[in-house]
């Protein structure tokens, strides 16, 4: 790849007082490119060139073999010999600083080796072949996918087409991506000999597409300074300001950060607790977005104290201690060692105050979290290798296959997305979508995964990052244990549980485009209209609304059609035994044919009180409670109303709470040798052809018989049926109950808590 000259005015972030990555200076290029000219060492002697990238690497890796990089870098310094980068330097000097960002992260051999020949195959006469044939199969395979990625002309306001190339040209290991990402680091330093217009359409690329990238993959070292050069380059008099602002903290005599370290330290050493606790000063465009959100700045407001620790349980002795002995934020705690946010970042946040009110952010990990959290995939060395005990003769994978680490399948499945994609501009808009997305939520499944989600995601997400085109069938969701309608916006930390239909033709709605925000769930859903358009199309539209509900109530009038009212905007009603087998019958048909035969007025229900004594009055008349329809073993109790008739309720309705507080007395009641009994039940469902039909079949099949029934109509999705049921055996009741709410839709049953008909 043409690589740019270093140009010395190129503006660049201030020097912190303290180092914010790394201890070592900048690399003189002229000097590696002198040596690199005096040529080659001997053979088995380490090149003078490569010498601050043997450092870096043996400070990560003591006891990694050297030769692959030795042997690489004399057949890189050899085929790029006599090619010059714009200012004048040997072109060497670009791959060996790429190398070296590599190697300070933390990369393991393979990929160095592969970032120093990163160029050879694109720039010179060498061949994948050769590399193939004197490094191996892995370093080929890197250097393959960073070819192709250097062929598609991507920065052209990264055309939805070449973007989709490049992903392909990628492949599944993201160890290139790693190479092209320092790649790109190394040219944004050295951008600066570029003419303006240029380098503002390089900075705009690097902007929108490889810095989210660099999040994906976790390497916050590589993102937070490709932040630092884009802002300088794209908005030079922010980022005059902000360096004003860094420069005049760095002037001032007091330091409250330091101070605030100080005291940490106390804490922790009266503790017995062995920590390092560091300053970690604030990039440019963290400073700048922090003036942005808080205005005028205070001193701890231009960084954050680290606390790294050995072990994990040290991390929350830390925050034990900090919270005990000085004054916690509350609302800025957050747990990420127990929920690691999607790129593996590991971490506890919190934030302590002190009395003049200056506020200092605390971050508490271990060293290794730290690690990752600075080079995400970078630091896991070869994250494709299977364990020792599983590995194949050549310890590598064992079957080939290659996952991704830092996210279950994510660049899996932005391949997938790009095949399934209708058209490159549906592609492209998703993905721009989920890479603006800077911020992730986790949300939690009943069986204790997790799924994670952008922030603003919705059930419809959720269901299709946990189901894939099976979400197709999702009728529902519980979202911490209450139902929710698919457009309820998830916040992290929930839980929830998706409700499946089991009905194979299920379809997606339409309006669930309205809510869908990740690209999973958006081309799943178009994929599926573009497929089913045409002449079944406009037919099978009114089928996905009353299946699936619109989630506006004042769209909902066919859905009700479809799940039971009689007719719209009021309930439908269906009384006797007969009525029964008239709606069993007519669900066999279309989905229209789960409307009741007959709309009908209520009519009050006869309540027979034979199977009750009444233990204080003995001969007096007993009626069951319509608002709680008590069964036979039932804890019962009742009050006396107008005309000595005595009223039965279960003990828990809450009309025996309201008349005991009343000062009514109660009666004592029992049941008699009975068992047959009447009942009300409430069924809670989602709208959807036949449900009718298949509830009252349901019911039919427990033998039980429908005195009457009614059903409200749908609202948000959701439609209540209450069925007043006569049964011969109370002891039948949670089987009736368990049958109606196996019946597919149906979400809930219970016993009436309120009047019934």
């Amino acid at each position: 790849m043409s690589a740019e000259a270093t140009n010395p005015a190129t503006p660049g972030p201030v020097a912190p007082a303290a180092p914010r990555r790394r201890s070592r200076s900048r690399i003189d290029l002229r000097r590696l490119g002198r040596a690199a000219l005096l040529g080659s060492a001997s053979r088995g002697r380490l090149p003078d060139a490569i010498g601050h990238v043997v450092e870096a690497h043996r400070a990560h890796h003591p006891d990694a073999d050297l030769e692959p990089l030795r042997r690489a870098y004399v057949l890189a310094e050899s085929s790029h010999r006599g090619q010059m980068r714009k200012s004048g330097e040997p072109y060497i000097t670009h791959p060996l600083a790429v190398t070296l960002i590599l190697a300070e992260l933390g990369a393991e051999t393979t990929t160095l080796t592969a970032s120093l020949l990163h160029d050879t195959v694109e720039d010179t006469e060498v061949t994948l072949d050769q590399v193939g044939e004197q490094f191996g199969e892995e370093v080929r395979y890197l250097v393959d996918g960073v070819t192709k990625l250097e062929k598609v002309d991507y920065g052209a306001a990264a055309e939805p087409e070449t973007f989709r190339k490049m992903l392909v040209a990628t492949g599944n290991d993201v160890r290139v991506m790693s190479i092209k990402l320092a790649d790109r680091l190394h040219n944004m330093r050295t951008l600066g000999v570029m003419r303006p217009e240029k380098q503002a359409r390089i900075a705009k690329v690097t902007r929108d597409v490889l810095i989210p990238l660099a999040e994906r993959l976790g390497v916050q070292a590589l993102k937070t300074e490709l932040e630092d050069l884009v802002f300088a380059i794209l908005h030079p008099e922010e980022y005059a300001h902000t360096r004003e602002l860094i420069a005049g903290n760095a002037a001032r005599e007091d330091d409250p950060l330091a101070e605030f370290a100080d005291a940490l330290r106390a804490v922790l050493r009266d503790a017995g607790i062995p920590a390092e606790v560091l300053i970690r000063p604030r990039h440019f465009v963290s400073v700048h977005r922090v003036a942005r959100k808080r205005g005028r700045l205070r001193g701890c407001d231009f960084g954050r104290l680290l606390v790294l620790v050995n072990e994990d349980a040290d991390c929350y002795a830390v925050l034990g201690e900090l919270h005990t002995c000085m004054t916690p934020v509350v609302s800025e705690f957050k747990d990420f060692i127990a929920v690691p946010k999607f790129n593996l970042y590991q971490s506890l946040h919190t934030a302590v105050a002190r009395e003049d009110g200056q506020v200092a952010e605390v971050l508490i990990r271990t060293h290794q979290m730290h690690k990752v959290a600075e080079a995400g995939v970078v630091a896991l060395g070869n994250p494709y290798a299977s364990p020792p005990d599983e590995q194949g003769g050549e310890g590598g994978p064992a079957d080939g296959e290659r996952v991704d680490p830092t996210r279950p399948g994510w660049l899996s499945r932005l391949l997938d997305w790009q095949e399934a994609a209708p058209d490159p501009d549906t592609f492209w808009s998703t993905l721009r979508e989920d890479l603006a997305q800077d911020r992730e939520i986790t949300v939690f499944r009943p069986d204790g995964g997790t799924l994670g989600l952008p922030e603003g995601a919705t059930c419809v997400d959720a269901a299709y990052a946990q189901y894939g085109e099976d979400a197709h069938a999702c009728i529902g969701a519980r979202v911490n244990g209450r139902l929710a309608t698919l457009s309820t916006v998830l916040r992290d930390g929930d839980t929830v549980q998706l409700l499946m239909g089991q009905d194979p033709a299920s379809e997606p709605s339409t309006e669930w485009l309205k809510h869908a925000h990740t690209p999973t769930a958006r081309i799943a859903i178009q994929r599926w209209m573009a497929t089913h358009t045409g002449a079944d199309g406009p037919a099978a539209e009114p089928v996905a609304r009353a299946a699936h509900g619109t989630g506006d109530p004042a769209q909902n009038g066919d859905a009700g059609d479809h799940a039971g009212a009689g007719h719209p905007g009021g309930p439908g009603v269906f009384q006797g035994a007969g009525a029964s087998t008239a709606a069993g019958g007519a669900g066999t048909g279309s989905a229209a044919g789960d409307v009741f035969p007959r709309p009908a007025a209520e009519t009050p229900v006869s309540r027979p009180g034979a199977a009750i004594t009444v233990v204080d009055r003995p001969g007096a008349n007993a009626r069951l409670a319509g608002c709680c329809t008590p069964v036979p073993s039932d804890e019962v109790t009742g009050f006396a109303v107008r005309g000595g008739v005595v009223t039965v309720h279960r003990v828990e309705c809450a009309a025996v709470a309201r008349m005991t507080d009343a000062g009514r007395a109660p009666v004592v009641v029992s049941w008699g040798d009975g068992t047959e009994c009447r009942v009300t039940l409430v069924a809670e469902s989602f709208g959807r052809p036949h449900l009718l039909a298949d509830l009252t079949e349901a019911i039919a099949l427990e033998g039980a018989e429908i005195v009457s029934a009614t059903v409200e109509p749908p609202s948000q999705q959701r439609v209540r049926h209450t069925y007043t049921l006569q049964l011969p055996d109370a002891a039948h009741l949670p089987t009736l109950m368990r049958a109606m709410r196996n019946v597919p839709g149906v979400y809930d049953v219970s016993r009436a808590q309120h009047h019934a008909p």
